[in-house]
């Protein structure tokens, strides 16, 4: 097995950079996601209202989306371990600020630089680990990296919601930043500088010449779309159900166990949908039965009353995600050319973001005047919408593969 060596530097296998590179993935996003439930019920608390708890919950993402390409270019240049360490930074001061909050509008703006330190960590860490892999390793080493990542992301809601209940929302947001600064600290030790472990890739082309061939690619477009709209239901879920969960009588640790069952289940069933998106004939059968359950998912959560009929649902929303989503980014690898990848998964990331910050910005008016009821079943109708759409564009491609494999 390769490894990688400086004078500074021990030896650092293959299996040492993707277990430091888990860790720091696990612990960054644990600090970030015990926020999630939380955030909106201290808004409320201070005095926000459903359209400004949508606001909030949207300028993050806002902002990550639009940063997150532009990120991933200059950690190219500049390397991973420094953007990766700006981003673990502005997390944890932004974690801190909240200690501080006093005002919606005070959220917001922190939020803001939330979105920035996110954009700035996740799309640098991701390609971290793409430098160091060889190319047979791949798709273990995403395995193993986003199994780590949802983990994380199914405690931290449920650690951020126990924490809440019996210490208060502002001691949520001090454990938060504490966690994310030592993490901080893991990469200045332990992460080495990009050049001394990076795995030749082939000569690339424009990203000019790139972005213009994906612009045509109907495929690739359909599973952006398709992404954007199971992501508008998983902005509805994060920013929306905390509030739909405490007006059915769910207590903040209630609400916490929802999101965490629906990122345990979400990161559980990645590894086995993952081998057995190889194994189908038409991996865009999958994303569909996927995100199906996705429209399904969102119209049980309009109709839950309990707690068991929230967890029940969260199980079956996670499921569907670790199923569609596995599926789209393996497809997406399969309708581009290998030198289209990064641009290719960098619209991926945009498409998760913008989805999200579309339901949270545009929903809590609508929630207003007809309820979180009909919120969540105007979701569901829109996912089945876009399904129809992907449906029909990949038919098309299925056939075209058919008749001549595409070349990537």
């Amino acid at each position: 097995m390769r490894t990688f060596t400086h004078s500074k530097w021990r030896p650092l296998s293959y299996g040492t950079l993707l277990l430091i590179s888990c860790v720091i993935a696990f612990s960054g996003y644990l600090g970030s996601n015990m926020r999630l439930p939380v955030i909106p019920l201290y808004a409320r608390s201070i005095g926000a209202d459903t359209v400004q708890i949508g606001i909030i919950n949207s300028a993050f993402l806002l902002v990550a989306g639009i940063m997150s390409l532009p990120m991933g270019i200059l950690s190219d240049r500049f390397g991973r371990k420094l953007f990766a360490s700006l981003g673990l930074i502005v997390l944890s001061v932004t974690s801190f600020l909240l200690y501080f909050s006093k005002t919606p509008m005070q959220i917001m703006w922190i939020y803001l630089f939330f979105g920035a330190g996110l954009a700035a960590f996740g799309p640098t860490m991701m390609s971290f680990v793409a430098d160091f892999s060889p190319k047979s390793h791949l798709g273990r080493s995403y395995g193993w990296y986003t199994t780590a990542l949802y983990t994380s992301m199914s405690l931290g809601p449920a650690i951020g919601g126990f924490v809440a209940q019996q210490r208060g929302f502002l001691q949520v947001f001090l454990i938060s930043g504490t966690i994310i600064f030592l993490t901080f600290w893991v990469v200045v030790l332990f992460l080495p500088p990009t050049h001394l472990i990076i795995v030749d890739r082939p000569k690339k082309r424009k990203p000019s010449i790139i972005a213009r061939e994906l612009l045509k690619n109907r495929p690739l477009l359909s599973c952006w779309l398709v992404t954007l709209g199971g992501c508008f239901a998983l902005g509805m879920f994060v920013t929306f159900l905390p509030l739909h969960a405490q007006n059915q009588s769910l207590t903040v640790w209630q609400i916490g166990l929802v999101f965490a069952v629906q990122g345990l289940s979400n990161a559980l069933s990645r590894i086995p949908f993952g081998h057995l998106s190889d194994k189908v004939a038409n991996r865009s059968t999958l994303v569909v039965i996927g995100f199906i359950g996705f429209a399904a998912s969102m119209a049980g959560f309009a109709i839950s009353k309990s707690t068991i009929h929230f967890v029940t649902f969260a199980i079956a929303f996670g499921t569907s995600m670790g199923l569609a989503f596995t599926s789209v980014g393996a497809l997406i690898a399969e309708v581009v050319s290998l030198d289209s990848r990064g641009l290719a998964m960098g619209g991926y990331n945009t498409c998760i973001y913008f989805g999200m910050m579309a339901s949270s910005a545009s929903m809590g008016g609508i929630i207003r005047k007809i309820g979180f009821e009909g919120g969540f079943f105007i979701t569901a109708v829109i996912n089945l919408f876009l399904i129809v759409f992907f449906y029909l564009l990949m038919k098309e491609f299925s056939r075209i593969k058919a008749k001549r494999p595409i070349d990537i």
